[in-house]
């Protein structure tokens, strides 16, 4: 249980905020079932074949593949792609949305996952920073100049899980032809586009420049140190002025000012959004 003057502190912020900066890690997914790729043995608790073929998360996630064996690379991300789009955000993204719209400025997300949760749990796609791509948008390997592309909506893939190949076809690039891979940022990748995640952080800043710091509640949710991306924007934010709710199951510490829960993220936000209502109470 979170103690009663964080959940009070925490109650107070929020409905005092004018808008709602919500930053999510890979944390915010675990709850719905996505697999947790913390440290090798995560990854290799989630993907068993990978360790029997002792390739490691870091390696794996690597545009190398897409040159050398395509349909190794793609096993990864197909495999990924038809998990994620039968997963079903659990309940703490409707507590989220709750919150937001109770607050003139409404949310924004800002969220290291490729996984395109928030928009299928019902957030604006034009309220979403994905700082590090997405998965349901593709981009051509054989740099042609086409723009970013959605992926097909109904395609699923055929994985065989021994060897985590794909069965062909491969996705292809609609204007030449060439391979398609996914639009996410990926270790020593030099030819990522990051056109689609440019225009998300323009709508950002807009967003940001007609709110002050002092009026926004920063909740983060499952942002770890080890790709510091998503901590280190929540932490700049109360360093600014405003009111950091940091809810994490392992790394807690917040600096002074900050509120800390030690706790997953679904129930974190069940447990805030219900001293919300002691509070309106």
């Amino acid at each position: 249980m979170l103690d009663s003057a964080s959940c009070i502190a925490a109650a107070r912020a929020i409905k005092s905020a004018r808008g709602l900066l919500i930053g999510a890690g890979a944390g915010m997914g675990v709850d719905s079932g996505l697999p947790d790729f913390r440290g090798t043995d995560g990854f290799w608790r989630a993907y068993p074949p990978y360790a029997r073929l002792g390739v490691r998360f870091e390696e794996m996630a690597n545009p190398i593949h897409f040159q050398r064996e395509p349909a190794f690379a793609w096993g990864f991300y197909g495999h990924r792609r038809n998990l994620y789009r039968v997963t079903v955000p659990h309940p703490g993204f409707h507590i989220l949305k709750t919150l937001a719209s109770r607050m003139e400025a409404g949310a924004f997300v800002f969220t290291s996952n490729v996984d395109g949760q928030f928009q299928r749990a019902g957030f604006s796609e034009q309220r979403i920073v994905e700082c590090h791509g997405s998965i349901e948008y593709e981009q051509c390997t054989s740099g042609c100049g086409a723009e970013i592309w959605a992926a097909a909506p109904t395609r699923s893939f055929a994985i065989d899980e021994e060897t985590m190949r794909a069965a062909l076809p491969l996705p292809r690039c609609p204007k030449c032809r060439g391979l398609a891979r996914p639009n996410i940022l990926m270790f020593d990748d030099w030819n990522w586009d990051p056109e689609r995640v440019v225009a998300q952080e323009k709508r950002y800043s807009e967003w940001c420049d007609v709110i002050s710091p002092h009026e926004l509640v920063v909740i983060e949710l499952g942002a770890g140190t080890a790709i510091p991306t998503v901590r280190g924007l929540c932490e700049r934010w109360q360093a600014a002025g405003a009111t950091l709710i940091r809810v994490n199951p392992r790394e807690v510490e917040v600096d002074t000012g900050g509120i800390s829960f030690r706790e997953g993220a679904m129930e974190g936000l069940r447990q805030l959004m219900g001293a919300c209502g002691d509070l309106e109470g």
